[in-house]
C-alpha cells in the first residue's frame, strides 16, 4: 500500500506541486491552503499532529497519486474541513474562491445537527448521500478518507475497526469508478483485512491477526480480486 505522508509543510508540498502543475495553479493553492490553515488554527489531529498535515495529505493523494491537475478541485480539497470544523461558511468560501470551490467544498461538508438532532444519524445520512455527488466531490471525498485510513493503526483498537467499517461500506463503493482510486483502495483494504473480524476471533489455521467472524460486507466490492477497490 502507497503511503501519501511525504508533505508536512507547504514549503514539502509546494515543491511536490511544483514539479506536477503549472504555476498558476500552485499559487491558486497556495492561497487555498493558507486560508485554511489561518481557519484551522491550532487544531490537531488525532495523533497530535497540526490539522494542515490532513490537508496537505489530501492534496498529496490526489497530486502524486490520482493525478488530478484541476486547480478548483485542488482548492476546494485543501478547503474541505474549513465549514465543517470552523466558523468559515460556505458563504464566504465561495467569496474568496469562486462558486465552484464552495459547491465541491459543500459536498464534502457533513451538515451541523439541528437542535434535537442526532450526531451520529446525520453523519450516515450524509454518507449515504455521497453516492449522488458529483465526480470531482468524489475524488475530494475518496483523498479525504485515503489520508485518514492510511495510517489507521495510529487509533485506538475500536476506533480502528469502527472506521475500517465504515469506509468499506460507504466510501470503498465510491471508488468503482475510478482507477486509481480503486486500486489504491484494495492494497489499503487488504493491508488492514484484520479490522474485518472481532478482536479475539481466529480461524483455525489463521493467524493471530485474522478472526472467525468478518463484520459484514455490504459494499459491491466483496467479491472482487483484491487489487482494485476503494
Amino acid at each position: 500500500m502507497e503511503l501519501f505522508t511525504n508533505w508536512h509543510s507547504w514549503p514539502q508540498a509546494e515543491a511536490g506541486l511544483r514539479d506536477r502543475l503549472p504555476a498558476h495553479t500552485v499559487t491558486k493553492v497556495a492561497r487555498a491552503v493558507a486560508f485554511a490553515a489561518g481557519q484551522h488554527g491550532d487544531q490537531r489531529r488525532p495523533g497530535g499532529a497540526p490539522y494542515t498535515e490532513h490537508l496537505l495529505e489530501t492534496l498529496e493523494v490526489l497530486v502524486r497519486g490520482a493525478g488530478v491537475a484541476d486547480p478548483d478541485l485542488l482548492c476546494a480539497a485543501a478547503l474541505h474541513d474549513v465549514v465543517e470544523d470552523t466558523t468559515c461558511t460556505l458563504a464566504e468560501v465561495a467569496a474568496g474562491f469562486g462558486p465552484r470551490v464552495a459547491e465541491l467544498v459543500g459536498w464534502v461538508t457533513i451538515p451541523a445537527p439541528a437542535a434535537g438532532q442526532d450526531k451520529a444519524a446525520i453523519k450516515e445520512a450524509y454518507l449515504r448521500g455521497l453516492r449522488h455527488a458529483p465526480h470531482d466531490a468524489i475524488l475530494i471525498k475518496l483523498a479525504d478518507r485515503a489520508s485518514n485510513v492510511q495510517t489507521l493503526r495510529n487509533l485506538a483498537p475500536a476506533r480502528q475497526r469502527a472506521y475500517y467499517a465504515q469506509t468499506i461500506e460507504h466510501i470503498v463503493p465510491l471508488a468503482e469508478g475510478e482507477p486509481w482510486f480503486r486500486y489504491w483502495y484494495a492494497s489499503w483494504r487488504a493491508e488492514f483485512a484484520d479490522l474485518a473480524t472481532p478482536p479475539g476471533s481466529r480461524r483455525p489455521g489463521s493467524s493471530s491477526r485474522a478472526g472467525s467472524a468478518p463484520i459484514r460486507d455490504t459494499s459491491s466490492q466483496a467479491s472482487r480480486p483484491t487489487g482494485y477497490t476503494m
